[in-house]
């Protein structure tokens, strides 16, 4: 449980998973990699982080939008693998930001997510990565981000 001291240190709380919102699994495992769905930017009491970065959120707010998809995947690994310590490492994320036209700091918004990792998992936090921009996302979600992790 060396990962939940970790988060605990951190104050992060990891919420509890709410179930997929359409037809797809959370996490699907192939061999020992995890392909874990779009997680999207829930908030501590529920609500999510709506609107586009460059209009209704600067970089800063889109970067707490980041941190909470980060931790609501942290939630769905919780639930899928039942110990976070079975996790040697994060190979790749992928971040869907919902920007507007001519916001191009997608990367910044981004490195939330990734910062939170490598303070969580050290090495095992460090990844490959794509950040692009996106005119929508579902539910109007401000950021979306996917991951493929090996256990």
């Amino acid at each position: 449980m060396k990962i939940e001291k970790k988060l605990e240190e951190l104050g992060i709380k990891i919420p509890e998973v709410s179930p997929p919102k359409a037809k797809y699994v959370p996490v699907r495992r192939v061999g020992n990699l995890l392909f874990v769905s779009g997680q999207l930017p829930v908030k501590e009491d529920g609500t999510m982080y709506t609107g586009k970065v460059g209009k209704e959120h600067d970089i800063e707010s889109g970067q707490a939008a980041a941190r909470r998809c980060a931790i609501t995947m942290l939630a769905t690994l919780k639930a899928e693998l039942g110990d976070l310590d079975l996790i040697k490492g994060f190979v790749k994320l992928q971040s869907f930001v919902s920007s507007e036209v001519g916001f191009d700091q997608q990367h910044i918004v981004t490195n939330a997510a990734s910062e939170l990792f490598l303070d969580v998992f050290g090495e095992a936090g460090k990844h490959a990565r794509t950040a692009v921009g996106t005119n929508q996302l579902p539910m109007d979600a401000t950021v979306e981000i996917e991951a493929i992790i090996e256990v």
